[in-house]
């Protein structure tokens, strides 16, 4: 025979609370019928389910709360044996208390009578979860509590976070950045822009270098300091490990011995604000945001750069701020000054050698900006023309580095071809 379970004191209540309408409008008889009914599903004393249906159905609060049956004693060992377990829950500890009582009792941490032991024994897994409650942990769970952050070391440290003053007086102060040409696809390696403005002039270097390597950048920077017409005195790029490790920050102590590094802040964009501008209107404006990452298109890009840098630097009027005037507390405004192209301004502010001087002028002198315009768009149609691979496919990184120069030029052209 199945055994059924009595019934709850909340079911009761629901049931009562079923057959109290029916209760209420039944005459004398069907009420006592009722009561039979009730008092065999219930269990309760027929007194008593009268005076619930007559009285309140809902339950009452107690008026006299119950003593307490545990009192500090059992308390003070429970709080100490849950420390030493690192606060486990109420069904684990339990089991626990009294042998560990014991155990801690004989290292000397708790002093427990035998009354007090008996109690221990005694205590449920519901007030046990009640006393946890009401006492609360002195401290962090060890299982829940993050590790220490150990400080790492990072090159970065010894060099200053601040921004390029926007007046710098001379050229040579370059912000350096790496564009990413890898559309939503981020799988394998693809090629990179790196691109330095010149905070004085507006001067621009572009140069695409396949992934950011090492030998990547190193070659990428050889290249530009192969053509860039005067010396560079500080770099300033953001936080990325592809300027700052200890064998390219050795290749820049080696090649420019007082060279100023610089960084930005983390997350603060604006500190290298030239060279984000020029990333977009210099590099996605004509490059675009599609995937690049076949050896093709990076020679593509590197002759599209060549052109770009004779374009923008030749022939691109850039506006400068010359002062800003202060029209409230949140407004200024910006008061710029004759446009002018890079290479205008730089010979303003840069003595160069008569040589290379001759050699940009008659570079310049030479060149059919309508022509030159031509080719970039020609250029542009061919690096789209060819498909980047699907799936991406690796690629030897000594194909993407540049033939090593002549050490005894100092300063070419060579990677230049002005249009016919």
């Amino acid at each position: 025979m199945v055994e059924i379970e009595p019934m709850t004191i909340n079911e009761r209540r629901k049931y009562l609370y079923k057959m109290w309408e029916r209760y209420r409008h039944a005459s004398r008889k069907e009420k006592g019928r009722l009561l039979d009914e009730m008092q065999a599903v219930t269990g309760l004393h027929r007194k008593s389910l009268i005076r619930i249906l007559t009285g309140r159905l809902s339950r009452q609060k107690r008026r006299r709360e119950r003593g307490r049956t545990y009192g500090a004693e059992v308390e003070d060992v429970v709080r100490v044996v849950a420390r030493s377990l690192d606060y486990p829950c109420a069904e684990r500890l339990k089991p626990a208390l009294v042998p560990l009582a014991r155990h801690l009792e004989r290292q000397g941490e708790v002093q427990v009578t035998p009354q007090t032991l008996e109690r221990l024994g005694q205590v449920s897994v519901s007030t046990l979860k009640r006393m946890l409650k009401r006492l609360g942990r002195s401290e962090a769970k060890l299982a829940y509590r993050k590790p220490p952050r150990r400080p790492r070391p990072s090159l970065r440290h010894a060099y200053p976070m601040r921004r390029i003053a926007w007046d710098v007086a001379a050229a040579g102060h370059f912000e350096v950045d790496l564009v990413v040409h890898s559309d939503e696809d981020t799988r394998g390696d693809v090629i990179h822009t790196l691109q330095m403005v010149d905070v004085k002039t507006g001067w621009s270097e572009l140069e695409a270098v396949y992934g950011r390597s090492y030998l990547a950048m190193r070659d990428g920077f050889e290249a530009i300091l192969r053509r860039l017409p005067f010396p560079i005195r500080e770099l300033h790029p953001d936080n990325g490990s592809e300027f700052f490790n200890a064998h390219l920050l050795r290749f820049w102590q080696s090649r420019i011995p007082a060279l100023v590094i610089s960084r930005s802040r983390p997350y603060h964009k604006n500190d290298n604000r030239f060279v984000e501008e020029n990333n977009h209107s210099l590099v996605r404006a004509y490059v675009g945001h599609g995937r690049l990452d076949r050896l093709e298109q990076l020679f593509l890009l590197r002759q599209l750069y060549a052109a770009l840098w004779l374009y923008h630097n030749f022939f691109q009027p850039v506006m400068r701020t010359q002062h800003k005037i202060r029209q409230d507390e949140q407004h200024y405004r910006r008061v710029f000054d004759t446009p002018k192209t890079p290479f205008e301004r730089l010979c303003e502010v840069e003595t160069l050698p008569p040589a290379v001087l001759a050699q940009l002028q008659a570079l310049r002198d030479q060149t059919n900006p309508l022509h030159l315009r031509q080719q970039i768009a020609d250029l542009i149609d061919q690096l789209w023309a060819v498909p980047s691979h699907r799936p991406a496919q690796p690629v030897d990184i000594y194909q993407t580095l540049r033939k090593e120069p002549d050490p005894s030029v100092t300063f070419s052209f060579e990677l230049i071809t002005p249009p016919r």
